[in-house]
């Protein structure tokens, strides 16, 4: 007895690692001792379930062997299924095989002599079709095991049924054979427990350096609730090993359960997280991925005497804020390439173009191709009716060149009964699973050949403004994940905007086609072959379309020409119209014969007094530049409203650029008039003129733009077409920034020998004088057929100065290789007027004979004078009949 009245055997040590050891004893013995309960009674449970299982095994596969049925079918069910049963009862090794009608009636038997009597037990639950099991007492086997399996003929009628029994002792003694190695095994494990105990407490008593009991509950309350009861991760590491981590931090961080501090470089962390767990120090919220995870990681150094001593980090999952970044990235990418698509569609107004930007901005962030189809309509700037359907591919673009697409130009179409054209007609778009559908593509073959290729997802969207349908996007992916709604959402959102910019690239081709159709009727198709000049021309739109540059030339009288080179602000239709009505004036106001600034004064009041509500408006700011060359003297006079100085080729190959007095453009209102400039000209000098356009490209200096023409023009080989190609190569970029015309003209002179010239006294017998003079002089140039109608022509106007006219009179014959022209000048202002004479006038009728002889007539006004000219064309060989003219008067 102790001290205390407790008997010695009760006392517990009171050290912690000696309870533990005791405890572990008395808990291995009593799990060892309820360890081999549950083991024989799990082996009794497992023999018998075996029985149970081995004679259902054995039931069934005699019932369903070939020949069972038709046996029991047959008039001798027994003489067939006795010999079967007994082999089967042999094979299997089980105590019956009984095969009976379902009266119960046997048929087979282990005793030939109780084949034909009735079964004992219940067998009726078989009939269900379900096999039927129990164990019952035999006073032929004993206690069996037993199961009962019908037969069904093809009709589900049962014709018989089998009972396969296994007795009970073969259990029992299949039992009694395993004890053995159970006691064996328990009691193998009993000792291998008692000394891992033993170690277990040996170990124990280092690691608790003494503490007591309460000490160690109060430890262990603590450890057990950051274990497993703290929804956030607890790592402690030390020596660049894992020391602990709780329930959550191995969850987390995905930590093997089995290695006692495994180094952190093998736990298969992210290389980040694990050179921070490893390292130590201080780290507050950083982010790092864990598998499918975002970990938020707070770590402390412990010091211990001065030292590092490891590390305390927490670990907390915040993979639902990654999910929402992850949508706000996703949407912030989007985002981003709606912005960028945004400034890359639209940048031109070319139809083609626009739709190429819009498949380049979707590939291959949003998908791998894209293709665009735009209605035919569309394409040549027509609003497409309702209901069109033919489509025609405008653009593609992809990852790769060798995928089938249909190529630019080819027309699309769906299969006929698909109800994509009316989905897209109504402005819904479409996610397709192209290998689920079998009617977005009207070419079977073509369809099998992009799926082969690797396309499996289609977003179709229809390009739509307002209710008009201008078109398709299609976009596929062949490499990248299926189409989800949201990428349907975001297709959408990209073709709106693509829709406004290819709207207004088509309203931009139809007012392109109408204003150049404009234009094109305005300019002059083919230049007037002309004596004075050989011409060539060159007219470019601008990139941003046609607009009011144009340039004429115009035969003049005496053999002289008009070039003509203008410039309108601004480009579309209205500057086309409004180019239209200048040039319109300019051929009338040419027609009057004035000098050149005295034509600018009267288009400047033209400009100025154009009703700005017609159509083209107001003109503010048109230039011109009106040159007249005269082949008979060589002397050019130009003048210059607000346009560009001529470059002149000398053929001496020297260029030279004329100072043209300055004014002001047409229509300012600034009433200063311009001023002539006159220059004299060598045969085969080159005139170029040209529109600002040439000069202002891509915002180039001027001088330095002039310069640049100079050394093209002395490269060139001096003709007019050779002029006109040199310059634009060397000035001009494929698309200019405005439009630009350009008129070349190289100058040639008359032959001497075919300009005569007299100065007449005003004397009536001069006019026979005169005639007889010119008549020789025709005489001489081989124009005999035009003898006698410029007899008449030089006695009408001749006659007429001489009566009416002042001094000094001038009569000039000029013959190009075209024309002959007759010149009567004199110092009077006052001119003919053609009028119709009456029955009894005597007079009146020159003039009218005159204008059936010639071409063309006219005035000319000089600075004091005027000139009478008349022009026959040398191409109308047939000589005038003066009698036929002379009967239309009878009273003559």
């Amino acid at each position: 007895m102790s001290k205390n009245g407790r008997p010695r055997w009760a006392r517990l040590p009171r050290s912690l690692a000696a309870r533990v050891f005791l405890l572990q004893l008395v808990v291995i013995l009593v799990l060892a001792g309820a360890a081999l309960a549950a083991l024989v009674v799990q082996a009794r449970q497992r023999t018998t379930q075996e029985a149970y299982d081995r004679s259902m095994s054995v039931a069934e596969s005699f019932a369903h062997a070939p020949g069972t049925l038709a046996a029991m079918e047959s008039a001798d069910p027994s003489a067939v299924l006795q010999p079967a049963a007994e082999q089967t009862r042999m094979k299997a090794g089980v105590a019956y095989v009984v095969a009976f009608d379902p009266n119960g009636i046997r048929w087979s038997h282990p005793d030939p002599s109780l084949i034909g009597g009735h079964v004992s037990g219940a067998f009726a639950p078989a009939f269900n079709g379900e096999p039927f099991q129990e164990t019952f007492d035999s006073t032929l086997f004993g206690r069996a095991v037993d199961t009962t399996v019908a037969v069904f003929d093809p009709t589900g009628k049962a014709v018989g049924l089998v009972s396969v029994g296994i007795q009970v002792k073969s259990v029992q003694e299949q039992l009694q054979a395993q004890l053995p190695v159970l006691f064996t095994a328990t009691g193998v494990a009993l000792v291998l427990a008692a000394g891992g105990s033993a170690l277990v407490s040996r170990w124990l008593r280092r690691q608790t350096h003494g503490l007591g009991p309460a000490e160690m509950t109060r430890m262990y309350e603590h450890h057990d609730a950051v274990l497993h009861a703290v929804r956030e991760g607890v790592v402690i590491t030390g020596d660049g090993r894992l020391q602990l981590a709780n329930d959550e931090a191995r969850r987390l961080l995905d930590l093997p359960t089995a290695d006692s501090a495994p180094r952190i470089d093998s736990l298969g962390l992210p290389p980040a997280l694990a050179d921070l767990l490893g390292s130590g120090r201080t780290a507050t919220d950083e982010v790092h991925p864990v598998g499918n995870q975002l970990l938020a990681v707070n770590q402390r150094p412990v010091r211990r005497a001065d030292r590092a001593d490891g590390a305390v980090a927490t670990v907390r999952d915040t993979t639902e804020l990654r999910a929402l970044a992850g949508r706000a990235e996703t949407a912030h990418r989007r985002l981003d390439l709606l912005y960028a698509a945004g400034l890359r569609i639209g940048t031109t107004l070319d139809l083609t173009r626009t739709a190429e930007e819009l498949a380049e901005a979707a590939v291959p962030e949003f998908a791998d191709y894209t293709t665009v189809e735009l209605l035919e309509p569309v394409l040549e700037g027509a609003e497409p009716e309702p209901g069109s359907l033919l489509v025609r591919r405008t653009a593609r673009v992809g990852i790769r060149p060798d995928i089938p697409l249909y190529p630019l130009g080819h027309p699309i179409g769906t299969a006929p009964v698909s109800t994509i054209p009316t989905d897209l007609a109504a402005g819904r778009a479409l996610l397709i699973d192209l290998a689920s559908r079998d009617d977005w593509c009207a070419d079977p073959e073509h369809a099998r050949e992009l799926l082969d290729s690797g396309l499996h997802s289609l977003v179709s969207v229809p390009l739509q403004t307002g209710d008009l349908v201008l078109g398709v996007v299609n976009f596929w992916r062949a490499d990248q994940p299926p189409f989800t709604a949201e990428d349907l959402a975001f297709a959408e959102e990209l073709a709106l905007r693509a829709a406004v910019c290819l709207d207004n690239a088509r309203r931009y081709t139809r007012e392109h086609a109408t204003a150049t159709a404009l234009q094109r009727s305005l300019l002059p198709g083919e230049l007037p072959a002309h004596s004075a000049v050989d011409t060539a021309w060159r007219y470019l739109p601008a990139e941003a379309g046609v607009g009011g540059d144009w340039f004429d030339v115009i035969p003049l009288s005496g053999a002289r020409v008009a070039l003509v080179v203008g410039d309108v602000v601004g480009h579309g239709v209205g500057a086309a119209a409004a180019m239209g009505r200048l040039r319109t004036a300019v051929h009338n106001f040419s027609a009057l014969d004035l000098d050149p600034d005295e034509l600018l004064a009267q288009l400047d009041e033209f400009v100025t007094r154009l009703d700005p509500s017609a159509d083209g408006g107001a003109v503010t700011g048109a230039t011109c530049l009106y040159a007249v060359y005269d082949p008979a003297t060589g002397y050019c006079a130009m003048a210059s409203a607000g346009h560009p100085p001529p470059a002149l080729l000398h053929p001496n190959g020297t260029v030279h650029i004329p100072e043209l007095p300055l004014s002001p453009p047409l229509g300012t209102g600034a009433a200063l008039p311009a001023e002539t400039l006159d220059l004299y000209l060598d045969e085969g000098t080159l005139l170029v003129l040209f529109t600002n356009g040439l000069l202002q490209q891509r915002r180039r200096d001027t001088d330095e733009a002039f310069d640049q023409l100079a050394r093209s023009l002395t490269g060139s080989d001096g003709t007019p077409e050779g002029a006109c190609t040199a310059v634009l190569n060397a000035l001009l970029s494929e698309r200019p920034d405005d439009d630009v015309a350009l008129l070349a003209a190289r100058t040639r002179r008359l032959d001497r020998d075919k300009i005569a010239e007299w100065r007449l006294e005003r004397d009536p017998a001069t006019v026979s004088r005169v005639r007889a003079k010119a008549t020789a002089t025709l005489e001489r140039w081989g124009l005999d057929h035009k003898v006698f109608a410029t007899e008449l022509i030089i006695s009408e106007l001749v006659t007429n100065t001489i009566r009416y006219g002042l001094d000094p009179v001038r009569l000039r014959l000029l013959c190009d290789d075209r024309h002959l022209i007759c010149e009567v000048a004199d110092g009077s202002s006052t001119s003919p007027h053609l009028r119709r004479a009456a029955d009894t006038d005597e007079g009146g009728r020159g003039l009218y004979l005159v204008a059936r002889f010639c071409e063309r007539w006219g005035t000319r006004y000089l600075a004091r004078g005027k000139i009478i000219w008349v022009e026959q064309n040398l191409a109308d060989d047939a000589e005038p009949d003066g009698n036929a003219l002379l009967d239309q008067w009878e009273d003559l």
